[in-house]
Formats: C-alpha cells, structure tokens, sequence
C-alpha cells in the first residue's frame, strides 16, 4: 500500500503525518536489517497514533503517510537527492544508492505524488484554518551523541510564524521546555509546510515530539490532550 491513510472530520484543522509509517512496498529491497525500520531512521516513532488520536479527539480530517521514509521522505524536495536517501544517521541505505533516473522518477510517481495530492485537494476540500505537520525526534542521534536534545517537544516554522508564537507560550505555560525550531529548523527541513501551507497563506504549526514521550498508550494520550486543547485556544486566537 503506497496511497496515503485519510481520516474525514469536519474541524478547520487538517493534519498531516510525513514519517508515520516503517512499511516497505514489494518489489523496494532497501538492503538494510530489517530492525532499522523499527528505530527513528525507519520512522518517526509514535506520529501515527498521535496524529490518528488527535484527529479523532479534534474531529479533523488527517491526511498520514503509509510508506517508510527510507524508501521516498514525504518531507522532502522530490527533486532533491535526499527525497530517497542515500544515508540516515550514519546507515547507509545500499538499496537507494544506484537507482536509475527512471527508477527514481516511479518511485516518486507511486508515493510521493500520491500523498502530496492528497494534501492539496484535503485543503481544497476542508479549507482549514490551520494546518498541523505532525513528527516525532530521537533523544539522541547517533552521529551526533555529545548533542543534548532536551526539548519534549519543538515548533518548527520557516516564514510564517504566527502559529508558533501564539502556541509557544502556550505550551511553555504548562511547564513545557519548548524548543523554537527545534531540533531542527524550519527554515531548512520545511518542505510539506512550505509547499502547502507557507505557499498558500495558511497558518501552520511543525510539531516535533521527542518520541521517548509517544512509546505507549499512555504518552500518545497525553501528547494529544496537550495538543489538542493548544489547538483550540490557537483557533481561537488566530480567527
């Protein structure tokens, strides 16, 4: 299955989940241990019960990705190497590094194509007032281990930050060590956000949750009530 999940609701709020799933379609041998696809490299941990959880509680529509990020990432310029990855945190993806040019090209044809049609005629459909990007981080990279990543949760934004300045201090007004464009930027790793929301005018929140908080029942609970209530006070502020 390379179609993307579509959940139907009725709130001005669409949500989107780039990294949701580890699956492989037949036929894509990445060449890699299978238990890669089951750690952050494969799969932002947790996204696809948090945004299933939050569209159900905000009565949403969602649009979630069914593909693994390894194979094409959703959050990516199609035209840019790093669309299908050569190499994530320090393993190399052998499966991806001599595709043909129309290999490539069918590749993004049958997955990303798909799921960033389903996005546009999601707003062209719902018109929301709001759109939340939703993905989750590692505690800690490999290549990187020294890097402390204490944030439970970042805001990533590019141009249009009126949501993150709003939700900041509502996040940070629970307690919350909230990370602004972290642990990435915004104004570099945007690229779902930029083309469907900074391109039409739409506000929009790039939610990162530090995935040590998704693993269980428990924690996606959690996340969604926090994200949820913040998303309705946004609405309210941002009408």
């Amino acid at each position: 299955m390379t179609a993307p999940r579509i959940i139907s609701g009725t709130a001005p709020v669409l949500i989107v989940a780039d990294h949701a799933s580890n699956a492989v379609p037949p036929g894509i041998d990445l060449g890699i241990d299978p238990a890669l696809l089951e750690t952050h490299i494969g799969i932002d941990i947790g996204t696809a019960a948090l945004a299933e959880a939050l569209a159900f509680a905000l009565d949403a529509p969602a649009v979630i990705a069914t593909v693994s990020r390894l194979v094409v990432d959703l959050n990516r310029d199609p035209d840019e190497p790093s669309g299908i990855p050569a190499a994530s945190d320090g393993h190399v993806i052998p499966g991806n590094l001599a595709l043909s040019d129309a290999e490539r090209s069918l590749r993004l044809a049958a997955i990303h194509t798909p799921y960033h049609t389903a996005i546009d005629a999601a707003v062209a459909a719902h018109r929301p007032q709001l759109l939340l990007s939703i993905h989750s981080f590692t505690p800690q990279l490999a290549t990187a281990p020294a890097e402390a990543r204490p944030w439970p949760i970042g805001l990533l934004h590019n141009t249009d930050s009126r949501a993150p300045r709003l939700a900041l201090p509502l996040l940070a007004a629970r307690g919350l060590h909230v990370g602004d464009n972290e642990p990435y930027s915004g104004n570099t790793l945007n690229y779902t956000m930029d083309r469907h929301a900074e391109a039409r005018g739409l506000p929009y929140l790039g939610i990162e949750v530090r995935n040590d908080g998704l693993r269980d029942a428990a924690g996606v609970a959690h996340w969604c009530a926090i994200l949820a209530d913040t998303t309705h006070q946004l609405l309210r502020q941002l009408r």
